[in-house]
This record gives C-alpha cells, sequence and structure tokens, in this order.
C-alpha cells in the first residue's frame, strides 16, 4: 500500500538515469557519497572529532590514577568496584566502536552507476502466501504489481502459496500467474533444515528445486510489498557484471500513518541510507528479503535459502564467503537507494517488539553459528563490513545491561569503579554526545525514505533504537540459552496485533529496577551526578514506550467519543434552502483498490 501525496517515482531512480555498460567487460561502477559533497570538510572534521572526542572520554574514565581504593574496605564492595570499572570500560568501549562504524560509513558509501539490463535473461518474479495468515487482497495487490513489470526478455510471475489455498489458484487464474504448492510433499516439509515447514525459506527452496532450473534469475518481494514497474529495469543490469549474486533495495512502509510505523521506518534510516551503501565498497551488502534479485547458480552453490529465523542476512552471508567458480572471484552483491517496492511495516508496539526479537534474534544466530566460517577466508574489507554490522544488536544489548548493572552497583551499595569530576565528565559525555548526534544528522541528507520531511533529524528513529535495547537483551539471553526462536508473521493487510499493558511488560521490569534504585540512592545517599544521569535515562528509556501507548490510546477515546456525539436535528421552522442549479452528483464510493493494498515484516527477515 503506498500513502498519497509522496513522490515514489523520483525515489525509484536515486541512484541515477541508466547508462549504457562498458562494452569491453563490465564490471559494476560506483560513485562516492563523500565526492559529491560540496561541505566536505565539515563531514571530515565530524568523522574525526566524533570518534577522537569519543576515545579521549574513554581514557579519561578508566586511566589507572582514577581507578577507586578503598583501605581496609569489605572484598564483596573491591570486587563490585572492579565489576562496575569493566562495566564502564565496556559501555564506553561499545560506544566508540559504534561511531567509528558510523564513520567508516560516512567515509566508503557509495552508490552504483544503473546500467540497462541485458536482453533475453529470463526471470522469475516469485512472492509466498500463507493462507489464513495473509489476507488475499494483498497478495492480489502485490501479484498485479508484477504482472506490469516490464523486462526485456522471458518473465514468468509465481505465488508460492504454502496451503495450496483455492481462492489462492483462482486468483492466479484470473491474473495469468503461475501457481506452486509444496503441500502435500514429504520432501520439501522436513523438520529442519533448507526444507523446513512452515518456513519462508523451505517455501521458496521447493520452488528451486523444481523450477529453479528454468531461469537465470529470479526477482522476489514480500506478500505485503507492492513492485514498481521499474523493478527489473533499476535491478537486472548490474547482472551484467558475472560475479555479481543478488541485488537488493531499501525497504519502506506504505502504511506511513501510525506513530508506531512513522517511527519503525525512521530507525531504519541508517541501515538503508547508509551502511548497505558501505557495504557497496567491498562488494557485500546484506541480503535484504523484502526485495531483491538472486543469481539462481549462486545461490544453488550455497545450497539453497539458509535455514536460519532471519534466512536473508544468513543465505547472503554464506554467498559472500565463497567464489564464483566460472571466474574464481569471490560473489559480489549490490545495494541500490532506488526505492522500487513499498510494503508495509508494524502498526503497533507489539508487532515491532516483535520484529525486533526476530531480527536480532538472527544476528546472534548467524554470529554463533556462520561467523566463524568466514575468519581468515573473506577479504578483509568484506569482514570488516560485516562485523560492524553484526555486532550492532549484541553490543546494544551488553550496554544495556552493563548500565543498568552499574546503576545498580553504585545507586544501592555505593560501588564505584573509577573516580572523576562530575564537571570535566559531563562536559566530555556531553561534548562526545553532540558530535556523535552531528555526525547522524549529517548523514540524514542521504536519507532513502521518501516519506520523512526532507531536513528531519530522525530523533523518532533514534529513540526506537535506544527503547530497542532491552528487546535485543531479551533476544541475546534466548540465543545463548538456544531457547526456541520461531518465525512469527507479522499481521498483515491493515491488521495490527493489539496492545495492552502486558505488551510493555520487559520494559516495565527495568523501569521498576531503576525507579527503586534511585529511590535508594535518595535514602542511602548515594550521589554522584553522572550514575543518577544514567539511571534517569534508563528509565525515561524504559518508560517511553508505555507513555505513547497511554497517550495513542486516550487520543482513540476521544476521537471514538467525538463520532458518537449526536448531530443536533434540524428545528421545523428553520427554512429549508433550496437551490436552482443542477443538484451535484452524490459522492463516489470509496473502494479499496487492490492494487493498492500490501504489507511488510520489516526488513523481510
Amino acid at each position: 500500500m503506498r500513502s498519497e501525496g509522496y513522490d515514489y517515482d523520483t525515489y525509484s531512480r536515486l541512484a541515477g538515469p541508466l547508462t549504457e555498460p562498458d562494452p569491453t567487460g563490465y564490471r559494476v561502477r560506483y560513485k562516492s557519497l563523500l565526492s559529491t559533497e560540496k561541505h566536505r570538510i565539515r563531514a571530515v572534521l565530524l568523522m574525526t572529532l566524533a570518534p577522537v572526542l569519543t576515545g579521549i572520554l574513554l581514557l579519561y574514565l578508566v586511566w589507572p590514577s582514577h581507578w577507586t581504593e578503598r583501605e581496609n574496605g569489605e572484598r564483596w564492595l573491591v570486587v563490585a568496584d572492579t565489576v562496575m570499572l569493566v562495566s564502564i570500560a565496556l559501555i564506553e568501549l561499545f560506544m566508540l566502536v559504534n561511531v567509528v562504524s558510523i564513520a567508516h560509513a560516512t567515509l566508503v558509501a557509495r552508490d552504483p552507476v544503473p546500467v540497462t539490463p541485458e536482453p533475453g535473461t529470463r526471470v522469475a518474479f516469485l512472492t509466498t502466501y500463507v493462507p489464513g495468515k495473509e489476507p488475499l487482497a494483498m497478495v492480489r495487490a502485490t501479484l498485479k504489481g508484477a504482472v506490469r513489470l516490464t523486462h526485456s526478455g522471458p518473465m514468468d510471475v509465481w505465488l508460492l502459496d504454502e496451503g495450496d489455498d483455492p481462492g489462492a489458484r483462482m486468483l492466479c487464474a484470473e491474473l495469468g500467474v503461475h501457481h506452486f504448492t509444496r503441500r502435500g510433499v514429504p520432501e520439501w516439509n522436513r523438520d529442519k533444515g533448507v526444507h523446513k515447514a512452515k518456513t519462508k525459506h523451505g517455501n521458496y527452496n521447493a520452488w528451486i528445486a523444481l523450477h529453479g532450473g528454468d531461469y537465470d534469475f529470479f526477482a522476489s518481494v514480500d506478500t505485503d510489498h507492492v513492485p514498481m514497474s521499474n523493478f527489473l529495469e533499476r535491478m537486472m543490469g548490474y547482472f551484467r557484471d558475472p560475479d555479481v549474486a543478488f541485488v537488493v533495495g531499501p525497504q519502506v512502509y506504505g502504511n506511513y500513518d501510525s506513530a508506531v510505523t512513522k517511527a519503525a521506518e525512521s530507525q531504519q534510516f541508517l541501515f538503508h541510507a547508509l551502511i548497505q551503501r558501505a557495504g557497496n565498497r567491498y562488494g557485500a551488502p546484506m541480503f535484504v528479503g523484502t526485495n531483491n534479485v538472486v543469481r539462481i547458480a549462486a545461490l544453488r552453490q550455497v545450497g539453497g535459502l539458509y535455514d536460519s529465523i532471519t534466512e536473508d542476512m544468513a543465505t547472503g552471508f554464506e554467498i559472500h564467503r565463497r567464489r564464483n567458480p566460472r571466474t574464481g572471484h569471490y560473489w559480489r552483491s549490490v545495494y541500490t537507494p532506488d526505492v522500487l517496492a513499498v510494503g508495509e511495516g508494524p502498526a503497533s508496539w507489539t508487532d515491532f517488539f516483535t520484529q525486533q526479537l526476530r531480527w536480532s534474534r538472527g544476528t546472534y544466530e548467524t554470529l554463533f553459528k556462520q561467523y566463524g566460517k568466514a575468519l581468515f577466508r573473506v577479504p578483509p574489507g568484506r569482514l570488516l563490513s560485516y562485523t560492524l554490522m553484526l555486532v550492532y544488536y549484541p553490543m546494544t544489548a551488553v550496554n544495556w545491561l552493563l548500565g543498568i548493572l552499574s546503576c545498580v552497583l553504585f545507586l544501592w551499595f555505593g560501588a564505584s569503579g573509577t573516580q572523576v569530576a562530575a564537571s570535566i565528565w559531563l562536559m566530555l559525555y556531553s561534548d562526545a554526545a553532540a558530535l556523535q548526534i552531528g555526525l547522524y544528522l549529517w548523514n540524514r541528507r542521504h536519507n532513502v525514505s521518501p516519506h520523512e520531511p526532507e531536513g528531519s533529524g530522525g530523533l523518532a528513529g533514534m529513540a526506537m533504537s535506544a527503547l530497542s535495547a532491552p528487546i535485543y537483551l531479551k533476544s541475546l539471553g534466548s540465543a545463548v540459552l538456544r531457547t526456541d526462536g520461531r518465525f512469527v508473521v507479522t499481521p498483515k493487510g491493515g491488521q495490527a496485533s493489539p496492545d495492552r499493558l502486558l505488551t510493555f511488560r520487559i520494559h516495565l521490569s527495568w523501569a521498576a529496577l531503576l525507579l527503586s534504585s534511585l529511590a535508594a540512592s535518595v535514602y542511602l545517599d548515594h550521589t554522584h551526578v553522572a550514575m543518577r544521569t544514567w539511571a534517569t535515562l534508563g528509565l525515561a528509556i524504559s518508560l517511553s514506550p508505555v507513555a505513547v501507548w497511554a497517550w495513542t490510546v486516550r487520543q482513540d477515546k476521544r476521537a471514538e467519543a467525538a463520532r458518537a456525539v449526536p448531530v443536533p436535528a434540524r428545528p421545523q421552522s428553520e427554512p429549508a434552502y433550496v437551490t436552482t442549479t443542477t443538484a451535484p452528483a452524490p459522492p463516489p464510493t470509496t473502494t479499496a483498490s487492490a492494487g493498492t493494498t500490501a504489507t511488510t515484516t520489516a526488513g523481510g527477515n
């Protein structure tokens, strides 16, 4: 579903006009984002000063002369001091890694130069359907968008129906779309592996096993994404380079109306506008399942889509550590900033938290199960790019835990890992934070979202990233304990899971701990501006989603009450006004067009 009033057409050509490829041997060409800026010196200063000042803050806090020394102190308190010192060091180190990652991405980010596709390539366009979980009207919208795609070669549209639904078969027959189902085939419905039952990757791999040999490439979108008509025109040209395994585009949310959806799209800014573009520098942008085109030969080389809760990231990782047997070069991928499909994002806090749990859990699985296979086996730049992407979730989760631990140790027990002047700490911390935010804001000029207003600061996105930390910590604990990380289909077709107070149980638990710790610090006179500031910020982060939800519920109730107020009847004595002009036609009946309805699971993961 596309929101009205947004220039999707212009945003579908952000990479620039189509060009003709080099006839002597095409390789994907790129243009640096930094080289096109008029005020590059400002960016260089931010990229330099932000990491430097963050590093100075780290050194200041952990300098040996600032360590807490206790004479005749109780042993447990000395241990608590040490734990606090290590926690503070790790928190600041992770902050340094994060700002270095953003500075590095700012330096190397680049866009591919689009070229015209090679004529005659055989392409299958795929999307999936889970009966009972996804509205058939939404599937209709996606398929109608797919049959309008332009391509200079054979192209078939396929619906991969998980349940062999009669309504889906009728829809395919109506639109001239091929129907595929693996239902009732035991070898394609296993308990685990590439053909795992009731999974997206299992559905795709079954189709590849039966029909993959009939095509050179497949394009795919999540069921809730409607592709633009130039989807293939803007993606297929890069496959003239024989080492390109897949091409991906950004994810945007067309149901841009609720506060949660808007903030969720803003949260993705850094990934889609910067980190993926930095991946272009090393030929290794991450595979994103929401909209992509894949070289089937490269996918078959790694055994199909990987068995993971986030099959797209895991599959891309496997491809990027392999070589093209025809050329001997590592397989490469391309990220285009062109917005070529519009879907739906989470419209409730319940769905947003579910999405974040799934994405983070998939990242942890890749780290634990796959990352070691790439060490010393891929080019250093590619390993660096993936490392900086993969450590985001665990660093955010551990940072949250260590921050809370430090607050509890000081506010309850008076433990102190380091003794520094509050005024100097506040100066260094505020300056470092200001430079980091400045670097973030400078990069906002490269935003790929057609929905966010030009010049917006993306504060909602920053807030969503911060309040997701407790979710990432829960997911990390689940991954470490190896509890089940099952895939949950995000409600689609304008539906949303209802929010209730229990939705925020994780945040409320942390809020209770922080609030009691602050109260204890007042009673026990454990006072330090840094620790109380951290605790207050943590409390605000924990309570902010609850406050937004409560405010939204109140606004909805007010609006509902206003609609329920009856309109007073016109008094009998009031004259009726009559016009002699032709009576106007009644307002047209508003019907949701099947071609404008769609939904998404965020990152399609």
